[in-house]
């Protein structure tokens, strides 16, 4: 269920069934099957968000007309807590309009909302759920998310986390901490050697979107905390957070994580085959690169490929290819397979693209092929 197509298709009047099932178990006047119905009626054309919307409005007319006497029925049917690597998506993907419940109509009421986010959280996520509170509430929210940036259950610190961060898939953007990340940057200071990787990943990838718009406040971020918390985990955490500073080249973020020495390296030989491919083909990426140094160096290699558009014009993607230690005057071959396949988040037209090998952020070489379609 990774991808949102396959997760789509499991929101339907099965899941209206297993829901309402439980529901039932302790409050027996629950219609499960005019649920199912109502809910299978409705999904036809649907993407997930729609038709996770579509089991919460289901929920929303026959529970509780008073949303404090709903929300209790809905605690009571979310199960044990789920365990560090046991993915929400696996075991408790159903919940999901659970949590939108609340997102929809709990805004009367943020504290006692806020509550049931945190045991959602534990069992699946309030990520999402978290964000109009954030709009509507922001410093009781605010002061709830810096509690539970100390709490014992990593699902809970991850929210504190993944719950603030500024350009998190699949929902609207937080304008307040793209314009000023420091409050978000306050609640990761407790996460930024945490044991869970599931916590860790959430950091990082909140520190990465920090990146995005305020570079210089991360990478001075990034610095102190490798300075101050010198272990494993913040160090993880910083050079993943930098990703997309790297992919751009940034030769600060380059610097923090260990790379030296990208204008003494050189491509003297670059090689695409074939030359002119169509999607399904895969090209075969072949060059050398060489240290023209007296001196070690640490690089990142990557190469980028320049993609057509419709209209003509190209956007570079890029993609991480190995990191290595060059001795002084050493060159070395190395080769790259990719394939030109149909992703979801790509559309190829035909037309020549490009592609760089790309050294500590610096374009060393470029070649060309043909792409028809």
């Amino acid at each position: 269920m990774a991808s949102d197509y396959a997760l789509k298709r499991h929101f339907n009047g099965d899941a209206a069934r297993l829901i309402g099932g439980r529901i039932r178990a302790v409050h027996p006047e629950f219609d499960v099957e005019g649920y199912a119905t109502e809910v299978e009626s409705r999904i036809p054309g649907k993407e997930l968000k729609d038709r996770v919307l579509v089991l919460t409005e289901g929920l929303r007319t026959r529970l509780p007309a008073e949303y404090t006497h709903a929300i209790p029925i809905l605690l009571t049917i979310l199960g044990d807590e789920l365990a560090e690597g046991e993915g929400m998506f696996n075991s408790s993907w159903f919940l999901m309009p659970v949590a939108r419940f609340v997102e929809e109509y709990g805004l009367d009421h943020p504290d006692l909302s806020l509550d049931a986010i945190e045991e959602i959280t534990k069992r699946h996520t309030g990520e999402y759920a978290i964000r109009p509170y954030l709009e509507h509430h922001y410093a009781p929210t605010m002061d709830r998310v810096a509690v539970w940036a100390q709490s014992p259950s990593h699902n809970v610190r991850r929210l504190a986390s993944e719950g603030v961060r500024s350009r998190l898939p699949w929902a609207r953007t937080l304008t307040v901490f793209v314009k000023d990340p420091r409050p978000v940057l306050e609640i990761l200071e407790p996460l930024r050697s945490d044991p869970s990787e599931y916590v860790r990943k959430s950091v990082a990838n909140n520190l990465n979107d920090i990146s995005k718009d305020a570079p210089d406040i991360a990478l001075t971020t990034a610095l102190r905390w490798l300075e101050e918390s010198p272990t494993p985990e913040t160090n993880w955490i910083v050079k993943h957070g930098l990703r997309t500073l790297v992919k751009k080249g940034d030769q600060q973020a380059l610097a923090m994580l260990g790379a030296t020495g990208g204008e003494h390296v050189r491509v003297p030989r670059l090689s695409i085959t074939p030359r002119s491919v169509t999607i399904g083909d895969t090209l075969v990426i072949t060059f050398d690169i060489e240290n023209t140094d007296e001196r070690a160096h640490n690089i990142a290699i990557d190469y980028v490929v320049h993609h057509v558009r419709k209209n003509g014009r190209s956007i570079p993607k890029v993609f991480k290819l190995t990191t290595l230690e060059l001795g002084p005057g050493e060159r070395r071959s190395l080769e790259k397979s990719h394939a030109i396949k149909e992703v979801q988040t790509r559309r190829y037209y035909a037309g020549e693209h490009a592609v760089d090998i790309q050294v500590n952020g610096l374009v060393r070489a470029t070649e060309r092929f043909d792409l028809r379609t």
